[in-house]
């Protein structure tokens, strides 16, 4: 497939030098999603997506307007960008915004190593209710599982480009993978529901849905009965679902907007113990496979491992450069 994504955006920054932006950053991504519902071992809905979306941000001094689209042809270029600068010079003036340094900026990276798009052929419809009704059988098989409520299998490919004004040019394809069921326990007034989902950048890392289905069906089982323990001190241990949760409020809380704000938790919080001693919480962007690795971040600098908790203490903050100028 020829690339068109990288001359959108050269096209969406000429077009806003010529509106009169003194800098710029624009986006452009495509793709394609195909997603199948099944329930009680019929086919319940089956979508397909495809589609281009644009996006520019234009600058002039210390004023900023952002704008998007999904029509591609030149005339809604010109206008997006004519209505970015008309937006940018009425904007009140804030001192943070700006493009990164170029000298800041990333140069090179090895989409190779990060392993971002399977190329395996993209599955049929067929394919996917298959998967959809394997995963609603298994879930049905578990003892006590009365109905399934739904069962799920989807994929999509993403493309990606960012290019800028400072000089920043650079793409990149996703890809994803998944299979999901919601199983019903019981009957009545007793009835428990719980589920089981699996996303994979490659289809082969994928689960079984065989696997997925029986997943939810057990989580589903294991509720029926369930009783309230007497009131005392007891280890516990979190299901991994519950267990990412709690360190998405975390997460949430060292949020840059959230600091700058003032309403984050832990605004003042940084090089104190925010968790137990000998929890410890690093980022990679850089694991092959990952759903969230990627070789640069939106405003065209590198990403890069770093501590977030060392040892239940805090060591840094999600920022972008608005909110690490603040």
């Amino acid at each position: 497939m020829p690339d068109r994504l990288a001359p959108l955006t050269e096209a969406l920054l000429a077009a806003a030098r010529s509106a009169g932006a003194e800098a710029a950053d624009a986006m452009a991504t495509d793709g394609r999603a195909v997603s199948v519902d099944v329930r009680a071992g019929a086919l319940e809905q089956a979508e397909r997506a495809e589609g281009t979306e644009i996006g520019l941000r234009v600058l002039i001094g210390r004023r900023q307007a952002c704008v998007s689209a999904s029509d591609t042809s030149a005339r809604t270029l010109a206008e997006m960008a004519e209505r970015a600068v008309a937006m940018a010079r009425e904007a009140p003036e804030d001192p943070t915004v700006g493009l990164a340094d170029p000298e800041d900026l990333a140069r090179a990276w090895d989409l190779a190593v990060l392993d971002l798009a399977d190329s395996a052929a993209e599955p049929g419809a067929a394919q996917l209710e298959n998967d959809a009704r394997r995963a609603e059988a298994a879930a049905l098989a578990v003892k006590g599982i009365s109905q399934c409520q739904a069962a799920s299998a989807s994929y999509s490919r993403r493309r990606i480009h960012l290019a800028a004004s400072n000089g920043f040019a650079g793409g990149y394809t996703r890809t994803s993978r998944s299979t999901s069921a919601v199983a019903i326990a019981g009957e009545g007034l007793a009835m428990e529901r719980d589920w089981a989902a699996e996303s994979r950048t490659y289809q082969s890392d994928l689960p079984s849905p065989e696997e997925i289905g029986a997943l939810a069906g057990a989580r589903a089982a294991e509720r029926l009965g369930a009783r309230k323990p007497k009131t005392g001190a007891w280890p516990v241990v979190f299901d991994e679902r519950i267990a990412a949760g709690l360190i998405g409020h975390l997460l949430a809380a060292i949020n840059g907007a959230s600091v700058v704000r003032g309403s984050s938790w832990l605004r003042d919080a940084m090089g104190t113990q925010v968790l137990p001693k000998g929890l410890s919480i690093f980022e990679n962007p850089h694991r092959p496979r990952i759903s969230s690795s990627r070789p640069f971040d939106a405003e065209g600098l590198a990403t890069a491992p770093r501590d977030i908790v060392r040892d239940g203490v805090l060591k840094s903050w999600t920022l972008d450069l608005g909110t690490a100028r603040k």
